[in-house]
């Protein structure tokens, strides 16, 4: 190489590489239009090639055309002119196993789908940020205290729209309106990183910076997400760090020696998906991973990433029995390298992008998710609650029956409320596979499903936590969710599933301005329950509270198909209960039983309160009371207060 163009070789950023300090690796990987010598200039880090060369449409996928050049660090270098804005390319790589094989570019912009797979040139984008204000209030938000109602989709299954496939601006303009409309704070796209293979939805990833191109361009992407920010609706993303195919264009044995995957070859293996998990204690893979995430804050605007199967990295004997795993230094089965890129990937992203958020699927009971690293934590903002997923929908799908036996499915989940911070999830995963849609896995016959969906719903927007839900879940689809086709949205013309999108329009907009219902949702201090121990009639009562805010909410579910008059509640303080919210209002498909007017506190002591109530429970259903505390007591005890320490 020409001294003219080794200075145009970025070898600080190769040594950030090297030592596992990159944060942004895809400004001098990949390939990148040198505006002064008028060339691109394709990187890639390959250590163990024996020789790399660039193959591409540009020079007739000639093997031998344009070689690449060794530089330090296991980095191969070259400059080509003349390239074209979506030219394809690969680099031919004679491994040091001795086979050759063309891969794809690990820091490929832009990509091919599906059966096709070349990397191509990105030569110039178009897009122009319009949102700065959204971006700028986004960095002052405190995401703990402000309401989170995410909408999770699937692009390519959402809704069929004019064209021969859905296209990133026309579905940004349609979830705009659906989104607006419905109430929704935030959306959640399963992975948009590109991916081969459609029926893995795209948690199978081979271009890690790429968003796929199954509905666009990069600029089309930027445009949706810009476009949503306009509208004030949060964007977060799937992504997948925890595993990754074997096709051979992708990042398996890319070299011809495990370079990203693990070096020991039983434990490069993920033995229940059939794909390759990375080796965490690799400087590159670190800086590859952690670039990957910072490149869609940075340059895609987006505001937060789910990240996908935290217990497969967490754990060496994940799906393994013992002996079939290798443990770590200290002889335990908990994957210690994983641990340290999971605290360094939510330190840079949180600390380099304000007001972004990660999120943990986290399955297990593995300690403090989300408690800071400082404090031993691996410093996610959420984790998703996968234990009131489970008892919940274990519990609806039981006939009412035999609820009371089984009451402590419903109420575990305060339990540990506290010890992290959750997002209620009724996710992509748990609508597949035989598990049936959501208003399916209802017990009971047509009409007692919806309402015990609604009954459900209300609950779970009432139990501290953010929301999720999952596309075609606020609507009432009946079938399970199918990638290969949209939602069944004919639906929306039975009276019924009309009735649920409007109860779940309602409910998101009651949730978001209702201070009670999200600013206190990591301490008892927001939650008291107000009738807990009541197996026999399934049904319990409590109340939100966002005494900053002057704002109550009281929830009391009753999840059997039978009216229960004079159900008592306990109150903290004397006051009232007016309802504003019932699933079992008649626009919603419900018997329009309701608890009329004001509905006055009774100086009787219950449940370790001294005050109560009575209410009527409508069957199967959930009923909101905005409760209002009565002044002039309020007023008489502060006073008393003061009297009592000497305040005057």
């Amino acid at each position: 190489m020409n001294e003219k163009l080794q200075k145009y070789i970025p070898r600080d950023d190769i040594y950030l590489f090297n030592t596992g300090a990159a944060q942004k690796a895809w400004l001098a990987f990949g390939c990148h239009y040198i505006a002064r010598i008028k060339k691109y200039r394709f990187m890639v880090w390959a250590p163990n090639a024996r020789r790399v060369t660039l193959v591409g449409d540009f020079n007739n996928w000639d093997r031998n055309a344009t070689p690449m050049e060794p530089v330090e660090g296991g980095v191969w270098v070259c400059f080509v002119e003349g390239l074209e804005h979506g030219a394809l390319y690969k680099y031919c790589i004679d491994g040091a196993d001795g086979r050759q094989v063309l891969k794809a570019d690990p820091f490929a912009a832009w990509s091919q789908t599906d059966k096709e797979t070349a990397s191509k040139v990105f030569a110039r984008s178009r897009t122009r940020w319009t949102d700065k204000d959204y971006m700028e209030k986004r960095a002052q938000r405190k995401f703990m205290q402000e309401p989170m109602s995410v909408y999770e989709l699937h692009i390519g299954s959402w809704k069929d729209l004019p064209g021969e496939k859905p296209v990133y601006r026309e579905i940004a303009e349609e979830l705009v309106k659906y989104c607006r409309d419905m109430g929704y704070t935030h959306v959640e796209f399963m992975p948009l990183t590109e991916y081969p293979y459609p029926p893995s939805w795209g948690y199978q990833v081979t271009g890690y910076y790429a968003p796929t191109s199954r509905y666009g361009d990069p600029d089309d992407f930027k445009y949706m997400i810009n476009r949503l920010h306009r509208a004030g609706i949060g964007v977060i993303m799937d992504w997948v760090p925890a595993h990754f195919p074997k096709d051979e264009h992708g990042l398996a044995m890319f070299d011809g020696s495990p370079q990203f995957e693990c070096k020991e070859r039983r434990m490069a293996e993920h033995p229940e998906w059939g794909t390759l998990i990375f080796d965490y204690a690799s400087n590159q893979v670190k800086s590859f991973l952690i670039s990957s995430a910072c490149k869609f804050f940075e340059e895609f605007h987006i505001d937060g990433i789910r990240v996908d199967a935290v217990s497969s990295m967490l754990y060496l004997n994940y799906c393994r029995r013992d002996g079939e795993y290798t443990p770590n230094r200290e002889g335990g089965s908990t994957n210690l390298d994983a641990v340290d890129f999971l605290r360094k990937l939510n330190s840079t992203v949180l600390v380099n992008y304000p007001g972004a958020i990660t999120i943990a699927e986290e399955s297990s009971a593995f300690p403090l998710i989300t408690a800071p690293p400082e404090d031993g934590g691996l410093g996610f903002c959420f984790k998703w609650d996968m234990g009131f997923m489970h008892d919940t929908l274990d519990y609806m799908a039981l006939d009412p029956i035999y609820r009371s036996y089984n009451h402590n499915k419903l109420t575990f989940s305060m339990m540990y409320a506290f010890s992290e911070n959750y997002i209620l999830a009724y996710s992509h995963d748990e609508v597949v596979h035989c598990k049936k849609s959501m208003l399916d896995k209802m017990s009971g016959d047509y009409d007692l499903k919806f309402d015990s969906l609604r009954t459900l719903y209300g609950y779970q927007f009432a139990h501290p936590g953010k929301k999720l839900t999952f596309m075609g879940g606020e609507f009432g689809q009946f079938i399970e969710w199918n990638f290969k086709q949209q939602l069944d949205w004919m639906l929306l013309d039975y009276p019924k599933h009309k009735a649920m999108q409007d109860y779940c329009r309602e409910l998101n907009k009651l949730y978001v301005s209702t201070p009670a219902m999200y600013m206190i949702d990591r301490s008892w201090d927001g939650f008291k329950w107000l009738n807990v121990n009541d197996n026999q009639r399934s049904s319990v009562a409590f109340i939100r509270l966002a005494p900053e805010q002057d704002s109550y909410l009281v929830c009391a579910c009753n999840f059997t198909p039978v009216r229960y008059d004079d159900f008592v509640i306990s109150l903290p303080a004397p006051g009232t209960l007016k309802e504003i919210l019932s699933s079992d209002e008649e626009r919603f498909g419900g018997h329009g039983i309701k608890n009329e007017g004001i509905i006055k506190s009774i100086d009787e002591p219950f449940f370790e309160m001294n005050y109560s109530a009575k209410i009527t429970l409508p069957p199967m259903s959930t009923v909101y009371f905005e409760y209002k505390k009565d002044q002039k007591t309020e007023k008489k005890k502060t006073e008393a207060e003061k009297d009592e320490k000497g305040i005057s």
